[in-house]
């Protein structure tokens, strides 16, 4: 009988080592200072022209540093939330594809498993520590933008900003969770490190620019010759907008314009006539627009479950001896 058979104790007795293991090796390889490199850079350019065109928008404004975040240079044609939904997943990729098949390859995972280390506590732990890694750099590059903000506006931030602020780091952090497990889905399935880069850069590739295309095409499909009345009408726009939030990219992009436009009243089709009543440009207090964005951030948390869940499976039905 092997000796992980006959163990006794939590599952997840060896976690936190694993986890500071991880989290060690994370900080301090060369692939971390770059990716985080590639990460501050790529970011700062829409930051940097949004706060040269910020410096000449009124100071009445009461959301003000919200707007570094949503608004869109013309000299750069894209915003920070535009760069972070295409940056994030490449950096979570960059820290999971080969968590687990180079341990494999290396032929140390059974010698780790052999200790008093179960198989939940190793794949937890290098998950937590990839997410504890990523969410250390997405809070110093959003402190840089801050402290980038307050010395080019000369105000400081309000306390509700601050709060919207923390709760975009929560979405981001939970967006970055879905690839990061998609990653190790793959390091898990092949044993090829490039196999597993390539299978999730493809995917990420597939939601990012193939899937709204086939969104469409599902919707126009679907969709009768004639359009008689209201209702056939807004039951294809809801078809089409719910096959785009099959795509973590879309969850993350609407969760971020809810929280980070408090103007924002409704992230899904709405026909002129239900906006009857409403005040236009009047910001949505911070528990509302949390309630509005409750469901995207429910489903980018769900589906991280989700896909380690099926990394899980996968990993403790394998063969890991040398």
């Amino acid at each position: 009988m092997p000796r992980s058979a006959v163990r006794v104790g939590s599952p997840f007795t060896g976690l936190a080592p694993v986890f500071m293991k991880e989290l060690s090796d994370h900080l301090s390889s060369m692939r971390m200072m770059v990716l985080t490199l590639f990460v501050i850079v790529f970011g700062a350019l829409p930051v940097g022209f949004a706060l040269q065109d910020l410096r000449n928008v009124v100071v009445s404004d009461p959301y003000l540093f919200l707007r570094i975040f949503t608004v869109t240079p013309e000299r750069v044609g894209l915003s920070f939330i535009v760069a972070l939904n295409f940056i994030i997943p490449l950096m979570a990729i960059g820290l999971g594809f080969d968590s687990v098949n180079s341990e494999f390859n290396r032929r140390t995972l059974s010698r780790v498993l052999s200790q008093p280390i179960y198989r939940d506590a190793l794949l937890l732990g290098k998950f937590l520590g990839g997410l504890t890694t990523l969410a250390v750099a997405l809070v110093a590059l959003w402190l840089i933008v801050l402290g980038a903000g307050l010395l080019l506006l000369g105000l400081p931030p309000r306390g509700v900003e601050v709060a919207r602020g923390i709760g975009f780091l929560v979405v981001a952090i939970a967006y970055g969770g879905v690839w990061l497990a998609v990653a190790m889905l793959f390091s898990v399935i092949f044993r090829s490190t490039a196999t597993s880069a390539l299978c999730a850069l493809g995917l990420w590739l597939f939601f990012f620019i193939l899937w709204p295309m086939i969104a469409s095409a599902i919707t126009i499909g679907f969709a009768p010759a004639q359009v008689t009345s209201i209702d056939q009408y807004v039951a294809i726009q809801e078809l089409g907008l719910a096959l785009q939030r099959l795509s973590p990219g879309t969850l993350f992009s609407e969760a971020v314009v809810g929280l980070l436009n408090p103007e924002t009243r409704t992230l899904g089709f709405m026909l002129p006539m239900q906006m009857r009543g409403a005040i236009p440009e009047a910001p949505l207090p911070l528990d509302q627009s949390l309630i509005l964005i409750w469901p995207q951030l429910t489903g980018l948390v769900a589906g991280m479950i989700v896909v380690f869940a099926v990394a899980y499976v996968v990993f403790q039905r394998e063969e890991v001896r040398a």
